[in-house]
């Protein structure tokens, strides 16, 4: 009786060393995993406790989606481990909870795919607050970029909120640069060359402008002749801005192009209709 009893002692006390040891090998892995989420963080702070980049926010999001799935994961892990040291079956544990999964995965496809689309849109930094961007059909200034949806205020001042599962492709107008396009038609009876003269010569005022020279990326460019149209001849003229300078400088480019081609006498055409009477009064187009 009395080998029994210290037999099942000595299998008690292992039970337990082990449970211990699996505790603490738990306990170290999260402090380890935390520490490293941790770093992302350190990383990307800018060293100003009063302001917040989209750097820091992206990372901030990040860890935090990090720190909740290295909890669950961990300490499920942990207290499976557990459960199976104390003797307890786990088969039909682990069934439960393979058919209560099975039955959540299939009510929410949709939160998922938002949740995983959001992530590596966050993770990947395809959009960043601020960007001008079409998505989904949709287009406008980025107001925040969550784990779920996209906040998008179009230039009508309507807020759209689009669920991350609904983006697949994503243009972005403002990233890294934008650039300032113009084509201009003038008549066919115009020289081109001094057109483009005229437009390097506006263009140049642009350039070394105190307001609008710090926009720019680069010097304009002058492709030439873009077009040939029904009643004007198409010029190009084109340079690399600041991310969200772009429509500023096509603005002040149209404006200044205008004037410059009023003062050089340059016709900028409008379509015309010319009507032609044959000899019996009627008109032909």
């Amino acid at each position: 009786m009395f080998a029994k009893f210290g037999s099942w002692a000595d299998a008690h006390t292992q039970n337990v060393i082990r449970v211990a040891f699996i505790l603490l090998f738990a306990w170290v892995v999260h402090r380890i995993l935390r520490s490293l989420i941790r770093r992302i963080e350190t990383l990307s702070h800018d060293g100003d406790p009063e302001t917040a980049t989209d750097l820091e926010k992206r990372a901030r999001t990040i860890s935090r989606i990090l720190r909740q799935a290295e909890a669950v994961l961990v300490w499920s892990v942990t207290i499976m481990l557990v459960l199976g040291e104390l003797g307890v079956d786990l088969k039909p544990i682990l069934a439960g909870a393979g058919i209560l999964g099975l039955a959540v995965g299939f009510g929410a496809q949709t939160l998922v795919k938002d949740v995983i689309t959001g992530f590596f849109i966050l993770l990947e930094n395809q959009i960043r607050v601020g960007d001008a961007v079409t998505a989904a059909g949709f287009s406008g200034v980025v107001e925040a970029v969550n784990l779920r949806t996209t906040v998008l205020r179009d230039v009508d001042g309507r807020t759209h909120i689009i669920p991350n599962s609904a983006i697949t492709v994503v243009t972005n107008a403002t990233r890294d640069w934008s650039r300032a396009l113009l084509d201009v038609g003038v008549a066919y009876k115009e020289d081109t060359d001094r057109c483009l003269e005229v437009l390097r010569a506006t263009g140049t005022e642009i350039e070394h402008d105190p307001v609008f020279g710090k926009k720019l990326l680069g010097v304009f460019e002058y492709p030439g002749v873009q077009a040939l149209g029904d009643s004007a001849v198409v010029l190009r003229m084109v340079a690399k801005t600041q991310p969200h300078e772009g429509a500023a400088v096509q603005r002040e480019l149209r404006r200044r192009v205008k004037k410059a081609f009023e003062a050089a006498g340059i016709e900028i055409p409008v379509p015309h209709v010319k009507v032609v009477r044959d000899g019996e009064g009627r008109a032909a187009h």
